[in-house]
């Protein structure tokens, strides 16, 4: 029979091992000298601290379903899903829980430990948001790790999927302070500020990022490390993305950002936030395999994985796998599997 409890995850938490940076706070100036380090300088620095903390050097697989597509209120530059944007996305409803459990399934049997929702929404209204604690409910009874991203939320409704089972919420801040608002006009960053507060309040795990190459200056990219850096406590999960430049949007004709400067930004978010899985995200089919491996070295223990994310592409299944065999990383599935063969034994 199937095991339909959360699995334990051995190596999903880090080292117990202390270091200074861990509960430091982080200027901006601070961040900024560790993003002109000399990058095989930052690169050591990176590792080591991120070999202190994940001495098992595991590589977190996690699936993100776009559970309702398009239509979306608010005006983020970057987002195919906006109704203020003609980019052919058109607008769907919540997909019915039997379509997402067979999609959690798959992603499970694939590898996943972790499954992520996203739902286009300015903020969920009560139906919407009694369905999908349904929903999750239901992901989290197949042995996943449950995530979702559903705009805003008050403090009552994040309490709600607290009980319904989430384990994260995702609420990325995008930028720095002082560049949002050529990012999006349609929310302040307060209101981002304000729905981690109620996250973390309520008990749930946060899972909160960025996105490079919007047109910010490196300034602000220092800046975004820092304000996730010093968030009380940092987040959980840190996803890294790299701008997918979507025609239709108003952030399509954004230039091009050195690769190796998105590996400074991997790095520094590790630095600086020792504890957390650094993901990478949106944006993996542009950097390729050879600064993939690099953002590794520099510290990224977790990718997600599959065809899609939420309505751009990603690098494969299949694929993924094959890199990861070939840079000798395991995922957290496999460690997971060699964990629970050891305690048969």
């Amino acid at each position: 029979m199937m095991n339909t409890t959360t699995p334990n995850l051995p190596q999903a938490v880090p080292s117990a091992a202390s270091d200074e940076d861990d509960s430091k706070t982080w200027s901006v100036q601070a961040v900024q000298g560790l993003l002109d380090m000399p990058l095989l300088d930052l690169l050591h620095k990176a590792q080591s601290i991120h070999r202190l903390h994940w001495p098992q050097g595991d590589i977190e697989l996690a699936t993100l379903l776009s559970v309702k597509t398009g239509g979306c209120a608010e005006n983020c530059g970057y987002c195919p899903q906006s109704l203020a944007f003609d980019t052919g996305v058109k607008a769907g409803k919540l997909m019915d829980k039997a379509q997402v459990l067979d999609a959690a399934r798959s992603a499970r049997d694939a590898g996943a430990t972790r499954f992520c929702m996203g739902a286009a929404w300015r903020a969920p209204n009560a139906r919407d948001l009694e369905k999908m604690t349904d929903i999750i409910a239901a992901v989290k009874d197949l042995g996943l790790q449950t995530c979702a991203t559903l705009g805003m939320l008050q403090a009552g409704q994040a309490r709600q999927l607290k009980d319904a089972g989430l384990d994260y919420y995702n609420h990325n801040l995008d930028t720095a302070p002082d560049y949002y608002d050529q990012v999006v006009t349609t929310r302040s960053y307060q209101d981002r500020l304000d729905t981690l507060s109620h996250v973390r309040a309520a008990g749930i795990k946060v899972c909160c990022g960025g996105i490079i190459g919007m047109g910010e200056a490196p300034m602000h990219r220092a800046a975004l490390i820092a304000q996730l850096a010093n968030l009380s406590p940092y987040p959980e999960s840190v996803p890294i993305n790299h701008l997918v430049r979507v025609p239709g949007t108003p952030l399509a004709a954004s230039a091009d950002i050195d690769p190796l400067d998105f590996v400074r930004v991997i790095a520094a978010a590790r630095i600086t936030m020792p504890r957390a899985r650094v993901r990478l995200s949106a944006g993996r089919e542009q950097l390729g395999e050879a600064v993939q491996a690099l953002c590794f070295l520099a510290g990224a223990n977790s990718i997600f994985y599959g065809d899609k994310l939420l309505v751009t592409g990603n690098p494969d299944a299949d694929r993924d796998m094959q890199l990861l065999r070939r840079l000798g990383l395991k995922p957290l599935h496999t460690q997971m599997r060699a964990h629970e063969k050891a305690a048969d034994a």
